[in-house]
């Protein structure tokens, strides 16, 4: 990433070079200190931003790297392969995931938001490994998951679990609900095999299942009780940290209401930490403790729950929030359109990535990518519109 950065300036003050060199022979003497003035001070600015860029990446991840930190997850970065070379050597990727630092802390939860296509699924799968880590560290309670062998992945499993977003395709057919809660936990021993229906049963309690549900199959149940399957599985393993990918986004609102609930209940009495995925910003502002904004891969925006949905600073964040309906008929939402579709990240857009929709695109936005700061304290964006060389404040409006 360095090597890259480093080739992409030089060739800037390669071209900038060249500039002063023509300019000399068109004007003359006359004017070459004026020009070479300017093309220095254009070399400096390059400089200067990317030198200002990478403090700002170290500092972030030393920042989660100390801190009190269940999961740590510092430059994450998942590409997948789209065409070969005649070897089989890769030539161009899909940049799923891009270069994203956050931490989440034991007993807390990081909602994460964003469109469709953002990166935000890819990114709870990297963190599970359930995809390899291209790029970046993700460690979890001291451990570095993404150099773990499978032997060794295999002991930290029931630490981290996932809840999918479909309960419909999630939940094997064929087994019973007793198997399906109690299959992984017997895999791992969590329990002695004497007493496995019991501690299965007692789940499904917790979780709000009814004990003669044991022997039922998934198809006999509703959405929102086979979500409760789904999270009484998860938990069946004691786990200190479970990836939520959209777990109510298929249901009715009264029973996403039910399974919020219940998460928010489990959180409390079993100090389990959540990274909660979804497009619905209500919900993300109910159960979340600190709040991601991800577009095209990368995290534009990132701080406190209160932070955020008082003070949304990036664009993208704000064109979230204005689609956000409010329940008074007498107030109007200034609604922000946002042009065009996300680009493709296979092939992203240069400087800033949100430029290509942003109603604010300045021309540095087309060639600069900026810096992710902080502006307040845990307060991070990536934008131009906010002084990039300082933390004093905004420069544009």
């Amino acid at each position: 990433m360095n090597k890259n950065r480093k080739l992409k300036e030089n060739k800037i003050k390669g071209q900038i070079e060249e500039t002063i060199v023509e300019e000399t022979e068109i004007v003359g003497g006359g004017n070459v200190t004026e020009v070479t003035e300017i093309t220095e001070t254009t070399a400096e600015a390059v400089d200067i931003t990317a030198a200002e860029a990478e403090a700002e990446r170290n500092a972030l991840a030393e920042s989660i790297d100390e801190g009190d930190y269940l999961l740590k997850v510092e430059h994450l970065k998942k590409y997948f392969p789209l065409a070969t070379d005649f070897f089989g050597r890769p030539t161009s990727f899909v940049r799923a995931v891009d270069d994203v630092t956050f931490g989440v802390k034991a007993g807390q939860t990081v909602g994460i938001v964003g469109e469709s296509g953002c990166g935000k699924t890819t990114m709870g799968r990297t963190v599970l490994r359930l995809h390899s880590v291209t790029g970046g560290k993700v460690i979890f309670d001291g451990h570095d998951i993404g150099s773990m062998s499978a032997s060794q992945l295999r002991k930290i499993r029931p630490q981290i679990q996932m809840i999918f977003q479909d309960p419909y395709s999630s939940l094997s057919p064929r087994l019973r609900v007793g198997d399906i809660i109690g299959e992984a936990v017997a895999e791992h021993g969590i329990v002695p095999k004497e007493q496995l229906k019991d501690y299965v049963l007692s789940i499904m309690n917790k979780c709000g299942l009814q004990t003669h549900y044991y022997e039922r199959y998934p198809h006999e149940f509703s959405g929102g009780q086979r979500q409760r399957i789904c999270i009484a599985r998860a938990l069946a393993l004691k786990p200190k940290l479970v990836i939520c990918d959209e777990p109510v986004s298929a249901l009715d609102v009264s029973i996403q209401a039910q399974i919020i609930n219940l998460l928010k209940s489990l959180q409390k009495n079993d100090g389990i930490a959540y990274i909660f995925i979804s497009h619905d910003l209500s919900v993300v502002e109910h159960i979340s403790d600190e709040v991601g904004v991800m577009y095209l891969g990368s995290m534009v925006e990132y701080g406190n729950k209160k932070d955020i949905f008082a003070n949304p600073m990036h664009p993208y964040t704000q064109a979230l929030f204005s689609a956000v309906p409010v329940p008074d008929p007498d107030v109007k939402n200034k609604r922000i359109i946002l042009k065009g579709d996300i680009p493709s990240p296979a092939n992203p857009p240069s400087g800033c990535k949100f430029h290509t929709r942003c109603n604010k695109c300045m021309e540095i936005c087309k060639t600069e990518t900026p810096v992710f700061k902080e502006y307040a304290p845990g307060h991070r964006v990536a934008c131009h519109l906010y002084e990039q060389n300082n933390l004093s404040g905004i420069t544009h409006e």
